[in-house]
């Protein structure tokens, strides 16, 4: 059977999880997570630092696709605009090294993991830790990062749901 690496993102301008699992068919394993954090710098420097990390690690631990989340407008929009940007280094980074990006919404992402799209993040995080079986909950970034990729695994099974009007485009799902 052949195993399909994915690796989860969870972007943030502070600070950005990432998370990576093995899928076997319905089976996935975790490999490795964590944070990237771009520190207090220029903006440029900070999303720097994002791009860089992310090439890093998709260097080191060879994914085949990755796993993003999608942002909505939140209530301060100088926020949503950074985030954005943020989001944006990243999925330059994994589209650069030719990684397939697939996007969820943070609802498709705890719907699929939790069973509840409005989910509080220490749920996720304890789904997280029983779905990938870890010895303690993950970090909340990081967990969120590991949902995502748990998310395209469940969502290539779901995939009407998860992928339903999208199509391919310089190797993102749009």
């Amino acid at each position: 059977m052949q195993v399909k690496r994915i690796l989860g993102i969870d972007p943030g301008l502070r600070v950005t999880g990432f998370g990576l699992i093995d899928q076997a068919g319905q089976q996935f394993a975790y490999v490795q997570s964590g944070c990237i954090k771009s520190g207090e710098g220029e903006l440029p420097q900070r999303l720097k630092v994002i791009f860089d990390s992310i090439g890093e690690i998709i260097n080191t631990y060879k994914p085949d696709l990755a796993v993003i989340e999608k942002v909505f407008v939140n209530v301060n929009p100088q926020s949503t605009l950074l985030l954005g940007q943020a989001r944006g280094a990243a999925i330059s980074a994994m589209v650069a090294r030719d990684i397939p990006v697939a996007e969820y919404t943070a609802l498709q992402i705890k719907q699929a993991v939790v069973g509840n799209g409005h989910a509080a993040k220490e749920q996720v995080q304890e789904m997280v830790k029983r779905l990938l079986q870890l010895p303690a909950v993950p970090q909340a970034d990081a967990a969120d990062a590991l949902a995502a990729a748990i998310c395209h695994a469940h969502g290539g099974h779901l995939g009407k749901f998860a992928t339903s009007g999208y199509r391919v485009k310089h190797g993102r799902l749009v």
